[in-house]
């Protein structure tokens, strides 16, 4: 059921999220702001983050944390000196992931900014209503490769992860 609830933002189309968070900011009578784009980017966001930590959480062998009770370790102890440096790259490449994902969001970034100018909503109108076309291809192609590194990054971080916790040895 949580998984369901945390993955349910993703799997949602963005239009569909953004028309409901605009309407329980609205029920709430949250003020449309910076924190409402935050919280927003973050619906969505986290999702990514979660993916990537339970898919190293099933990679983690089990033999691993037994091995570090048997040893005397404390439930905190195998969570910081085990569990935790296992799942950073995977925490680390998920955040970057998740950055990339928000850094070009436009259809939620629209429903939860009110009167704030952000990043995609300059583009999107630059594109509609061109006034300095290459200041705007310029800039497109730098939130490309701002978007692009960390994806890159992410990659880097993640591949050949199987070492010692999926091995089995």
């Amino acid at each position: 059921m949580i998984s369901l609830l945390v993955i349910l933002p993703i799997a949602l189309p963005g239009i569909i999220t953004g028309i409901a968070l605009r309407s329980a900011f609205s029920l709430a009578e949250i003020p449309f702001s910076v924190w409402t784009i935050v919280l927003g980017h973050a619906t969505f966001c986290i999702v990514v983050v979660y993916n990537n930590a339970v898919a190293r959480l099933r990679r983690l062998s089990g033999h691993l944390i037994e091995a570090s009770m048997d040893l005397g370790a404390t439930y905190w102890q195998t969570l910081r000196f085990v569990i935790m440096p296992n799942l950073a790259t995977a925490l680390l490449a998920g955040g970057m992931l998740a950055f990339a994902l928000s850094f070009d969001e436009v259809i939620v970034t629209t429903f939860t900014a009110g009167q704030q100018q952000t990043l995609p909503i300059w583009m999107l109108e630059e594109l509609v209503r061109p006034r300095e076309r290459p200041v705007t291809n310029v800039v497109a192609m730098v939130v490309v490769l701002v978007t692009f590194l960390p994806i890159l990054g992410a990659y880097y971080l993640t591949r050949g992860t199987d070492s010692v916790a999926g091995s089995g040895k």
